[in-house]
């Protein structure tokens, strides 16, 4: 499906330029190992990811305890932190979800979030410590939504996306796998959870009608689950889609926090009463 997805895209030459300038920044070599072991606090070392925020290399951080649950059949982890990225998509661009602007602003943000990952497992490996990168949108190894949700971006929303206030669902996620002694940052709750179950927007705007109004029991996990075989083939008769995140009322500029503000204001009067 992967294939056929390539294919169809290919014929927008933008696609396959900005495909092979992913390809350069994921095969581009690391920086060498430093000899000596930087030591600091696990919360100094969580703390100075913040600077790759401030200097837009991505727009989120996060840390989270590698699970083994979390890697994929035939691969193992030996890494004791998984480090998560966020990058943001233009709304704009995404809005014109399933047109070609919107696919293109995707691939965007891939590269922008492979990029960081590798800045950050260079940066990481400067210090003395191991560090890979790890990115998307085929990622090997490491399925990134558990461990997002475990540091901390957000909840699973009924589209099958993380939902933030900060960025709604519209952004794409790349990691770093590495034994630093980083701190792990805490998972957030603000609401989406009962916001999904009363909404219906991305729901009734998915044209293969691949999202239901109830969860299911996947794996032995009752959750919001996409049927893909009925959205990866509009999915790849496309541009990617990305409908539902671009309808998401979370997704919009400005919405989010204080949808989120709002939500824990009634938490607050319905556990006082």
């Amino acid at each position: 499906m992967q294939g056929y997805f390539y294919q169809q895209s290919a014929k927008v030459p933008e696609f396959g330029e900005k495909r092979a300038q992913r390809m350069e920044i994921a095969e581009a070599p690391l920086p060498p190992l430093a000899e000596q072991k930087r030591q600091a606090t696990p919360v100094e070392w969580t703390g100075e990811l913040d600077q790759f925020v401030a200097s837009h290399v991505c727009d989120m951080t996060g840390v989270a305890e590698m699970k083994p649950e979390w890697v994929f059949e035939g691969y193992h982890i030996a890494q004791s932190r998984v480090i998560m990225l966020g990058v943001h998509h233009n709304y704009d661009a995404i809005a014109k979800a399933p047109e070609v602007e919107a696919g293109l602003q995707v691939v965007d943000q891939y590269i922008r979030a492979a990029r960081a990952a590798k800045i950050v497992a260079g940066w990481i490996r400067t210090q003395g410590w191991e560090a890979e990168a790890v990115t998307g949108p085929m990622t090997g190894s490491l399925t990134m939504i558990p461990p997002a949700l475990a540091c901390g971006f957000g909840e699973l929303g009924k589209h099958g996306s993380i939902i933030n206030p900060e960025f709604g669902a519209s952004f794409r996620l790349s990691a770093v796998l590495t034994d630093a002694p980083f701190a792990v940052t805490p998972t957030r709750s603000h609401g989406v959870d009962d916001f999904c179950q009363n909404c219906r927007i991305c729901e009734d705007a998915c044209p293969p009608e691949a999202l239901s109004a109830e969860k299911q029991v996947v794996r032995g996990v009752r959750k919001w689950y996409v049927d893909f075989d009925r959205c990866l083939p509009f999915f790849n008769q496309t541009h990617g889609c990305a409908i539902c995140i671009a309808v998401c009322p979370w997704s919009r500029p400005g919405v989010g926090v204080n949808l989120a503000a709002k939500l824990a204001r009634r938490a607050e009067r319905s556990a006082a009463d």
